[in-house]
C-alpha cells in the first residue's frame, strides 16, 4: 500500500497535510480533468521567477475561463509558509531547502456535465516537495532520450490537469531505461512529454515556436536571456526531425532538470555523444540566475 508522507500542503483556505487533504468525487478536476496546475522552484528557500510562473498560470486560467481565486501577495504568502513548514517538518532552516512548490486550481464541485458552470468556486491545491535534480553523473554523461510522434490534443499550451497524453509519452521511455520522450507532430519537433526540448546547431541555440502545440516553459525566457548575455544565437522556429537528429547539442529543460544535455537519441549518438560547450555555457548561467534571484531577494 502506497502511503503518503505527511508533507504540508493547503487546500480551500487551509494548511493541513496530504493524508488529511479531501476533496469532494465531484470535483471537475477528478472528474474531467479540468484545472490548470503550475510547479515552482523554490531554491535555498526562495522562490524562482515566481512572477514568470504567476504569469503563465494567469494565462492557463484565463484559457479556461476560470478567475484567479488569489492575488499575487496571497499566492507568495502561500507557496512561502509551506516552504517554511516543509523545512521545520524535516529539522531543517527554510533557507537551506531546495523545493517543487505545486499550485493546481480545478473549476471546482458540481453536477458532472460537459458544459462549464459559471457559478462554482474553485478548488485551490498547492503542496511542498522536496526538489529531485539530476544527478551529477547524469550532467557529466549526459541522458538518453528516444522519440515518439505527438498523439496529445493541440491545446498543448495550456498547461491542464488532464496529462493522460504526456502520462502515456512519459511511460515510453520509462519502459525502455531512457529519460525522456521527445514528441514530434507532421515531423516537426514540438516537445517531450515534461520539458522543453532544444537543438544546437552551429553554435546557435533553437526552440520550437510558442504556440499552441507546445507549452511556453518558464524556461524559455531564461534560456533566451542567458544566450544574449553570453553572446550565443537564439531563434524560435519549426525544427525538422532530420534537425534534430542532425544536431550538434540536444537539450532539455524544465523546472526540475533546469537544463540538461542529451547525448543518445533512439539508440544513436547526439553530435559527440558528449555534453557540449553551449550546454555548459547554459548550465553555467542558470547556475548564476539562481544566485541573482537569492540575492535579489535578500535585497528586497
Amino acid at each position: 500500500m502506497n502511503t503518503l508522507p505527511a508533507l504540508p500542503c493547503y487546500l480551500n483556505g487551509e494548511f493541513t497535510t496530504l493524508p488529511h487533504a479531501k476533496i469532494s468525487v465531484m470535483d471537475r478536476g477528478f472528474i474531467f480533468g479540468d484545472g490548470v496546475y503550475e510547479v515552482v522552484p523554490v531554491y535555498q528557500g526562495q522562490l524562482f521567477r515566481f512572477e514568470h510562473h504567476m504569469a503563465r498560470l494567469d494565462r492557463s486560467l484565463k484559457e479556461l475561463r476560470i478567475v484567479n481565486p488569489n492575488t499575487r501577495a496571497q499566492w507568495v504568502a502561500i507557496a512561502l509558509k509551506l516552504v517554511a513548514e516543509y523545512a521545520q517538518s524535516i529539522g531543517a532552516k527554510a533557507e537551506t531547502t531546495d523545493q517543487l512548490i505545486y499550485i493546481q486550481i480545478t473549476r471546482g464541485v458540481a453536477m458532472r456535465d460537459h458544459v462549464m458552470p459559471t457559478d462554482i468556486t474553485p478548488t485551490v491545491f498547492v503542496m511542498t516537495n522536496v526538489m529531485k535534480p539530476p544527478s551529477e553523473q547524469q550532467r557529466v554523461d549526459g541522458v538518453a532520450c528516444v522519440t515518439a510522434d505527438d498523439f496529445r490534443w493541440e491545446k498543448a499550451h495550456i498547461k491542464a490537469t488532464s496529462l493522460l497524453g504526456a502520462v502515456f509519452a512519459r511511460q515510453i521511455s520509462f519502459d525502455v531505461g531512457a529519460v525522456e520522450t521527445v514528441m514530434f507532430r507532421d515531423g516537426y519537433l514540438s516537445e517531450a512529454a515534461a520539458c522543453n526540448v532544444w537543438i544546437v546547431k552551429d553554435g546557435k541555440v533553437l526552440g520550437t515556436p510558442k504556440d499552441n502545440l507546445v507549452l511556453e516553459g518558464i524556461r524559455y525566457g531564461l534560456i533566451e536571456e542567458i544566450c544574449q548575455q553570453q553572446g550565443i544565437g537564439f531563434e524560435l522556429r519549426r525544427i525538422t526531425r532530420a534537425e534534430v537528429f542532425s544536431a550538434d547539442e540536444v537539450l532539455l529543460s524544465s523546472a526540475t532538470k533546469e537544463v540538461l544535455p542529451v547525448t543518445r537519441l533512439d539508440g544513436q549518438p547526439v553530435g559527440t555523444g558528449h555534453p557540449g560547450p553551449v550546454y555548459a555555457h547554459l548550465f553555467e548561467g542558470y547556475q548564476q540566475a539562481k544566485v541573482n534571484n537569492l540575492a535579489a531577494t535578500k535585497v528586497n
